[in-house]
């Protein structure tokens, strides 16, 4: 659906950070027609986002990003859904100013980022944008280090496929099945020998295709998918740390703790507090 092209950023330093925010609708309101002079990234969480740019029409989806071009008409094609929820943000690309590299260094690299990609590493983007917005909203968000997390968020539009490019071979096809399972269930009892039994293949086997299309293992994805839903009930929620284990599939809040604070380096209680401020703007 719709015509998507590749975007290009060359530097870091290129790019001008602007203002961000986290759009919820309440069924009511459409995205703006217009036409400005900054570059606009969206990242859908839920609901579905219908757009158009100078005529080519796009239908995001949950976990899929879009890039909006700076001095093209854009518009929303649909009334917002109820429900629907958005990260936004601005941004331009300074013209470039070339300066000689060190010799044997190439001092620019180039990235290609899909206008349209599904996110692989949504969990990631979401967390870049939250730090964002977090930044702005107390006053701390200063030029370099903002152009820095959205050089990253770019990156991890980068990272994932774009329209079309998922591949058709039978063991991506089987780590994709399995991923669909792990999203849907994880707040189920869930194992890499149970999702192997109920897809019909051999434990080891599914354990490494899955690593080889995913890049990490069957149990660390389970864990990131249970982490990510504890991320957003924690700020989202009134829900007691019990309450968030429990419905994140965790078997015990001790044992939920402890992931979390591997994985964020601070406690659960600690993270809805440092985050808990946020730009939320509603139709």
């Amino acid at each position: 659906m719709g015509h998507a092209e590749v975007f290009k950023l060359r530097t870091v330093s290129a790019i001008e950070p602007l203002n961000a925010g986290l759009g919820i609708s309440r069924g009511v309101g459409i995205h703006p027609d217009r036409v400005i002079d900054s570059h606009e990234l969206i990242f859908v969480r839920k609901g579905e986002l219908e757009m158009e740019e100078n005529g080519h029409s796009f239908l995001i989806r949950p976990s899929q990003a879009l890039i909006l071009h700076a001095g093209r008409r854009h518009r929303g094609t649909k009334v917002f859904t109820k429900g629907l929820s958005f990260f936004w943000i601005h941004f331009r690309i300074r013209p470039e100013t070339r300066k000689a590299a060190a010799p044997g260094r190439q001092l620019d690299e180039t990235i290609s980022i899909p206008q349209v990609a599904t996110v692989r590493r949504d969990d990631r983007l979401s967390e870049l944008f939250r730090r964002y917005l977090d930044d702005q909203e107390s006053g701390e968000l200063k030029p370099g280090p903002a152009a820095m997390l959205i050089a990253l968020m770019l990156y991890e539009v980068a990272a994932s496929r774009g329209e079309g490019g998922a591949s058709t071979s039978v063991s991506v096809a089987l780590a994709a099945r399995a991923n669909t399972l792990i999203k849907t269930r994880f707040h189920l009892p869930l194992s890499t020998t149970g999702i192997a039994a109920e897809l019909e293949c051999n434990t080891d086997y599914l354990g490494r295709v899955y690593q080889r299309a995913f890049g990490s293992t069957i149990i660390d994805a389970i864990h990131q998918e249970r982490l990510r839903s504890a991320r957003k009930l924690l700020l989202e929620s009134s829900h007691n740390i019990n309450q968030i284990a429990h419905q994140c599939g965790f078997s015990s809040s001790v044992y939920f703790c402890r992931i979390f604070r591997r994985a964020q380096g601070i406690s659960p209680l600690a993270y809805r507090r440092l985050h808990a401020r946020l730009y939320i703007n509603t139709d």
